[in-house]
C-alpha cells in the first residue's frame, strides 16, 4: 500500500476515491518512565521513553488506517496527516487520516 501525504501519486493516474479512512490509538504513560521524565526534566534533554511512546503509536495509527483502505479495496492512501492530542495528565491520542483512492490500470 502507497501512503503519501501528497495529493498524487507520480507516475499514477487516480480512477477514483474510495473516500476517508483513519486509525487512532490512545497511549498511557506509564510510572517508571514518568519518574524517568522527572529526572531528565531536572537537566534537560530528550525523553526517549516518551519518543518511544510516541513512535510505537503512529506506527499502530498507521498499521489501523492502512488496514481500513485495504478493506475497501485502496492502492493507496493520499493526503495523510497525523495529528496528536492529550486526553488526560496521562494519556494521547495519535490519530492518522487521508483518502483511500483506487489507480487506473
Amino acid at each position: 500500500m502507497i501512503i503519501t501525504n501528497i495529493e498524487q501519486v507520480p507516475g499514477k493516474t487516480i480512477a477514483r476515491e474510495l473516500g476517508l479512512v483513519q486509525g487512532s490509538t490512545v497511549r498511557g504513560k506509564h510510572l517508571g518512565k514518568d519518574i524517568g521524565a522527572f529526572f531528565k526534566g531536572l537537566v534537560g534533554g530528550e525523553i526517549k521513553g516518551y519518543s518511544e511512546l510516541l513512535v510505537e503509536g503512529r506506527e499502530e495509527a498507521i498499521s489501523r488506517m492502512t488496514d481500513e483502505a485495504g478493506s475497501l479495496g485502496a492502492d493507496a492512501i493520499v493526503n495523510v496527516r497525523m495529528t496528536t492530542s492529550s486526553i488526560t495528565g496521562g494519556a494521547a491520542e495519535l490519530m492518522v487520516y487521508g483518502t483511500a483512492v483506487k489507480f487506473d490500470l
